[in-house]
């Protein structure tokens, strides 16, 4: 499992951690994988992604690990699966800019096509919302989603006004502070942020210190339940998110899962969250292609995939191609809550 245990991050780490042990428990519990109860080996994708890819290298060549799964961002998966593909599974959970079609790679996080695009329309038709502006961390997820904007921004009849990134490792207090003016300069009515675990509450913070939430509406897909909490409550007015999960769902499955979780954990458990509830889904991804092609070959795996489908906390959700097709619903910021507004897929 690699989860950022540092930077960025390592928000999500306490609760995707605690999600995979209760996806484990519950994997064994069943019966384990091809008669084999499953055990996690912990890698910190919060390292550079080189040296996460030659950790995992050491562990499949030396410790036998069998398959990679876990939250983490675009950039180590790139950096794994040269490493990985073709050797083991890797279940590739995280929201992400879509496009992963690499031999052995299954894909169980959303796209852009499903998180943003209809996000988009949805400001459009309900709020009047047409010009936006997109703040980024500087790495492929938010640098790929703002050229697929650019090139459709004028069919979804929005416009972006302008684009912003920042240091993804390290802070950026003036390139926070360049990006805020230029928000305030552009005029525009949303901002798109595209900003990961503690960098997304540093912009909000600062978002909200320079006045802008009264004017400004923000959607952020990555801003889960643990950036609402770091955030503060007064600092999360007119945030909105897109994503398969949150936990204030009141579908079935997801309140199934909610009650598993804590009564696994207790009430101290960490914040579930969308990151969190992907890890789980990762493993359960993995369990129904391994029992449905009975070995952990990429090649086996590769002919059952398409149409796969299997239970998880969002539902039912199937595989077309290597990729999960599941329903998404975009969430208001009500305190330190979401208020889940519609199925925007």
């Amino acid at each position: 499992m690699v989860l950022p245990l540092q930077g960025p991050g390592g928000l999500y780490g306490p609760s995707a951690m605690a999600s995979a042990e209760l996806a484990a428990q519950e994997i064994n519990d069943d019966g384990g994988l091809l008669g084999q109860q499953i055990e996690l080996e912990w890698v910190d994708g919060g390292e550079a992604p080189g040296a996460i890819a030659r950790d995992v290298d050491q562990l499949i060549s030396h410790r036998g690990i069998q398959a990679i799964a876990g939250w983490h961002i675009s950039s180590v998966r790139n950096a794994l699966v040269p490493v990985v593909a073709g050797r083991v599974p890797y279940v590739y959970p995280a929201l992400y800019e879509g496009g992963e079609a690499r031999h052995g790679v299954y894909c169980t996080g959303e796209k852009p096509e499903a998180y943003l695009l209809p996000a988009l329309r949805w400001f459009q038709s309900t709020l009047g919302v047409r010009r936006w502006f997109l703040m980024g961390d500087d790495y492929i997820w938010p640098r790929r989603v703002c050229e697929l904007l650019e090139q459709r921004a004028a069919s979804l009849g929005v416009s972006i006004a302008g684009h912003r990134f920042l240091s993804y490792g390290r802070p950026d207090p003036i390139g926070m502070q360049c990006g805020l003016d230029t928000i305030r300069a552009s005029h525009c009515e949303g901002v798109i942020s595209l900003m990961i675990g503690q960098n997304s509450v540093d912009f909000h913070r600062a978002f909200a210190q320079a006045g802008l939430p009264d004017s400004v509406v923000r959607l952020c897909p990555l801003s889960d339940e643990n950036v609402l909490m770091a955030n503060g409550a007064p600092n999360n007015e007119g945030l909105y998110a897109a994503s398969a999960y949150f936990n204030t769902l009141t579908t079935e499955p997801a309140l199934d899962f909610i009650g598993r979780y804590y009564r696994f954990y207790g009430d101290g458990a960490p914040a579930l969250c969308g990151p969190a509830e992907s890890c789980v889904e990762s493993l359960d991804a993995l369990v129904a292609l391994v029992r449905k092609a009975g070995s952990l070959s990429t090649t086996q795996l590769d002919r059952v995939v398409n149409g796969t489908s299997f239970r998880s906390p969002r539902g039912t959700v199937r595989f077309r191609g290597n990729e999960i097709q599941q329903a998404v619903y975009l969430g208001r910021s009500d305190g330190l809550r979401f208020d889940v507004l519609t199925d925007i897929d």
